[in-house]
């Protein structure tokens, strides 16, 4: 008598066959669970390879998943339906509340002490940018039909941190249908969150005042300080404000905190856009160049960050953080179609984006 598992097995089989030459079948080990791959070459275009397979997997409790293989492409038949948990709203708050203060507190600070406007001011700015680009994310993944969580802010308050925030993220609960919905939800963020930080950061800077920078350390011989690094967008703002490249010929901007929450906004585009791993720039890569390509990338980009950590320390911790997030990515239910058309286009030029926004020493501090 033929028992359950190889039935199972069998009924996969066949729907897989009715849009798949197969010409083996492998078991792939995901955690605890054994996964049955049907590998061989496909009947119909990817996508609607997937559509047509992906209910008869559902019925018999499991999510197809089209991956490229060795010798053609991989139907794998994940145990288990995706069933999203419901998101916590007052931890969500929470979190965004803490953030507020936190931010409020970087601020605010001032030579002649703390001011509530100044820290409200950068609160605002900052914060606005953050919940541009997390929204992007949010609104794009639910009109894709993926499940994610709200935006969830993390506070980081001084003299810890030097913005008052780490950043926020959302939680992708269940694969991306393909690499068109992977890159609209990547992308999504940081142009959002652009289309705030630049305004943002005009504004800022035309509060902002030029001086010597031997006459700012004056003003403040017992304090330690810190320099914000330039990226090409950030450099070209500041020529467009005032004229002139800065730092240079002994003088740099005294930035407003308003155009300090526009220069953070641009710091974090860039961060994110970094093309590897689990980063939005991670995203953006493979779905332009496939899994293969997007994990040699991660591991070349891992090696670059940590040469560059010789350049500023902070990019060591980065350095490993994309080599342990390179590793391991959620899987798309469809990674064999490729891009086509406009959607090559977008993913350049989110690519373009990051060269113009990266910041290769985002900070210097000074010692008084």
């Amino acid at each position: 008598m033929t028992d359950m598992s190889d039935m199972t097995v069998e009924a996969l089989r066949a729907a897989a066959a009715e849009v798949l030459i197969i010409d083996r079948i492998e078991r792939s080990q995901r955690g605890s669970l054994a996964a049955p791959r049907f590998i061989g070459r496909l009947r119909v275009e990817a996508q609607a390879a997937h559509d047509t397979v992906a209910p008869r997997f559902l019925a018999l409790g499991y999510t197809a998943l089209l991956q490229d293989a060795r010798g053609g492409v991989a139907l794998e038949a994940l145990p288990g339906v995706f069933s999203p948990a419901p998101s916590r709203l007052w931890v969500a708050l929470l979190m965004f509340g803490l953030t507020v203060a936190s931010t409020i507190a970087v601020g605010g600070q001032d030579l002649a002490g703390f001011s509530l406007g100044y820290g409200l001011a950068y609160s605002a700015a900052l914060l606005g940018i953050l919940l541009a680009h997390e929204l992007g994310h949010y609104i794009v993944a639910r009109r894709a039909g993926v499940a994610v969580s709200y935006p969830f802010f993390i506070p980081l308050p001084p003299p810890i941190g030097i913005l008052g925030t780490m950043g926020a993220f959302i939680s992708i609960k269940e694969p991306v249908p393909n690499r068109r919905a992977l890159l609209a939800i990547a992308i999504a963020g940081p142009l959002a969150g652009l289309a705030v930080t630049v305004p943002v950061l005009l504004i800022g800077l035309s509060l902002s005042t030029v001086h010597s920078v031997a006459e700012m350390r004056q003003a403040m011989p017992d304090q330690a300080y810190f320099t914000e690094g330039n990226s090409l967008l950030y450099a070209a703002a500041k020529l467009l404000i005032f004229g002139k490249l800065l730092p240079g010929g002994g003088q740099d901007v005294f930035l407003h905190p308003v155009a300090m929450a526009g220069w953070a906004g641009l710091l974090v585009t860039g961060l994110n856009l970094i093309p590897a791993g689990q980063l939005d720039g991670g995203h953006i890569f493979f779905a332009l160049f496939g899994p293969r390509a997007a994990q040699i990338a991660s591991m070349i980009i891992a090696i670059v960050l940590l040469a560059m950590g010789f350049v500023w320390s902070g990019w060591f911790l980065w350095a490993v953080l994309v080599a342990v997030l390179g590793r391991a990515r959620a899987p798309l239910r469809n990674e064999v179609t490729p891009l086509h058309g406009p959607w090559r286009i977008l993913a350049v030029a989110g690519m373009i984006v990051f060269i113009l926004v990266f910041t290769p020493v985002p900070i210097t501090v000074g010692m008084p």
